[in-house]
């Protein structure tokens, strides 16, 4: 891997970490057209720290009073969120520790991860035609809205996209829906790098640059994407993304079958 290399897919993690064009399935079907082979987990691990980071700072004022909320009573509303993140993460838990093999598998097809998008494509598009309502989240919405992020584990799924989906799907405003969605990113993207962890057995020190590189490139892009979606989500185009998806699905499989 090259500083290039690390550069774009650097860039494509930021972005689509949090737009809802799915993160893990541009980074699979880019590593198969770019010849990029990682070794490890390291860099993966790496860029994901990245947008961690990007959503902490974009968020820091609401997480700083839901930890302040942790040993203050008082902070009712705070609390429930609390909750509401924890019923939200499960799924993807449970997911992750019982289907651990099969999603490995996974990222080494780009043609499942091309269906994959095609199938997130169709999601987003659905977004445009439900009745938009102003209910807010509560503790079952939470748990299905993890139900819709569980699936984002498997490559092509968006993660963001999945879960205000889901959030929309039953009724939640669509900004509501996205904020949720990026607090819920946290402990998921947290998680993930934790539980790779154990997969570092060495640590090549002659890409310490690109490591560095691909870090603050995925931390920059995707502190842009957070602004981006937010914004799009305003002006109500969410589901155009929807179109995209499909047509990286569609070249995905024509291309790699």
């Amino acid at each position: 891997m090259n500083y290039l290399d690390a550069i774009i897919l650097g860039v494509l993690q930021g972005l689509t970490e949090f737009l809802p064009v799915s993160s893990s399935g541009h980074l699979v079907l880019t590593q198969h057209l770019l010849g990029v082979k990682l070794n490890g987990v390291v860099f993966e691990l790496l860029v994901h720290f990245g947008t961690l980071m990007a959503v902490l700072i974009y968020f820091r004022e609401r997480i700083i009073r839901l930890i302040l909320a942790l040993f203050d009573r008082s902070m009712k509303t705070e609390r429930r969120m609390i909750l509401f993140l924890i019923l939200g993460t499960i799924p993807a838990v449970v997911v992750a520790l019982l289907f651990d093999d099969i999603i490995e598998e996974a990222f080494s097809s780009p043609v499942l991860t091309s269906v994959m998008l095609v199938i997130t494509g169709f999601v987003l598009l659905l977004t445009g035609v439900i009745k938009k309502k102003g209910g807010e989240v509560s503790g079952g919405k939470a748990f299905l809205i993890g139900c819709g992020q569980a699936l984002a584990i498997f490559p092509g799924i968006s993660r963001s996209g999945s879960t205000i989906a889901a959030g929309m799907f039953v009724g939640i405003k669509p900004m509501e829906a996205a904020e949720f969605s990026f607090l819920l990113s946290i402990p998921a993207i947290a998680g993930a790098i934790v539980f790779k962890l154990r997969e570092i057995v060495d640590l090549d020190t002659t890409l310490i640059g690109q490591y560095a590189v691909g870090t603050a490139v995925s931390f920059l892009s995707g502190l842009f994407a957070v602004y981006l979606l937010l914004s799009i989500i305003k002006k109500g185009k969410f589901q155009y993304f929807g179109i995209y998806c499909l047509i990286i699905g569609i070249l995905g499989i024509l291309y790699f079958i």
